[in-house]
């Protein structure tokens, strides 16, 4: 069986980019991304671009023309965010078979989570993009939920990758993380979820002109403002504090920031160690993944994930982290 991606040849993309009304001079260069395709472009008498062909059957038509939307909406605003380009008067395109869509090329680098005015400007800027998720609603992207990043993941898992042997450990580790999980965010209620930009780490900031400039709002979501900020934390318990506190005081300069929802960073990280075990699974079926992670499956990684999952399972029984 082939995969969708299988076809998408140096020339079907040059065929693809040319068929949405753009001049390709041929130079092509595939960029590391593999939920998606993404190509930086070279185009005749202009800069490159970057154009992405979307995985077939993620998202709908109207589920990503609503990340364009939302990512419009953030740079019309003033926050920097690398937003798709209009041409022909429409940002997402249909062409051959694959919806694809360009985005202007940006440079920079990884934000450093050790340097406190990075993450105090990380900070203001989630605040002031939470301010605009804030004053909008999705009505096609999707809403956060436990039950699809962490209860429904650890039973597919269970049921077609995790070796049986090992199957007592995870199942009754999986209903230990589910059932603290749940306590942990008990409170938490989808209709208190903002728009977000959703997979916010740092290989999603270039940082540049000391401003971080957000790219790939492909994960957008609903979901708690903390979905956007716990990702940057890192390192022993007083580290994490120090980072969260400057996360805060930053994003306190434009947004309330609702304290109780510290205590749901251990929860939102468990179900995203699961859910990319799940991810990984999931695309099995596309070349680019066994080539890339040849390590994924075999029982030594289960071993592993276990373990891992067990640590995180005492992270979840400490208390929540404080602002110091």
């Amino acid at each position: 069986m082939t995969h969708p991606f299988d076809n998408l040849t140096p020339d079907r993309v040059v065929s693809c980019v040319e068929a949405i009304g753009l001049r390709c001079d041929l130079r092509l260069l595939a960029l590391n991304s593999y939920e998606n395709r993404v190509y930086q472009v070279g185009l005749d008498d202009a800069d490159p671009i970057i154009v992405k062909f979307y995985r077939p059957g993620r998202w709908t038509h109207a589920q990503i023309q609503e990340e364009h939307t939302f990512t419009q909406e953030l740079a019309s605003s003033g926050l920097s965010v690398v937003a798709p380009m209009e041409i022909s008067g429409k940002t997402l395109h249909d062409a051959d078979g694959f919806l694809i869509a360009a985005f202007p090329r940006r440079g920079g680098h990884a934000p450093e989570l050790d340097n406190f005015d990075h993450l105090l400007g990380l900070g203001r800027t989630l605040g002031r993009l939470h301010g605009v998720g804030r004053a909008g609603q999705f009505t096609s992207r999707i809403h956060y939920s436990l039950e699809r990043w962490l209860i429904e993941p650890i039973d597919y898992l269970a049921q077609n990758w995790v070796p049986q042997e090992l199957r007592p450990a995870w199942d009754s580790l999986g209903k230990d993380l589910i059932d603290r999980a749940r306590g942990l965010m008990s409170d938490y209620e989808p209709d208190d979820g903002i728009r977000l930009h959703g997979d916010c780490h740092v290989g999603n900031i270039l940082w540049r002109d000391e401003t971080p400039h957000f790219v790939d709002l492909d994960d957008c979501v609903t979901g708690p403002a903390i979905q956007d900020l716990w990702m940057f934390l890192s390192g022993d318990r007083h580290q994490r504090e120090q980072q969260l506190s400057e996360l805060i005081a930053g994003y306190e300069d434009f947004n309330d920031f609702d304290t109780r929802e510290i205590k749901w960073i251990e929860a939102l990280r468990t179900a995203r160690m699961v859910y990319y075990s799940a991810w990984l699974a999931r695309r099995w079926d596309d070349p680019a993944f066994p080539a890339a992670f040849p390590w994924f499956g075999q029982a030594r990684y289960w071993s592993d994930q276990i373990l891992a999952l067990r640590e995180q399972l005492a992270l979840m029984e400490e208390p929540p982290l404080r602002l110091l």
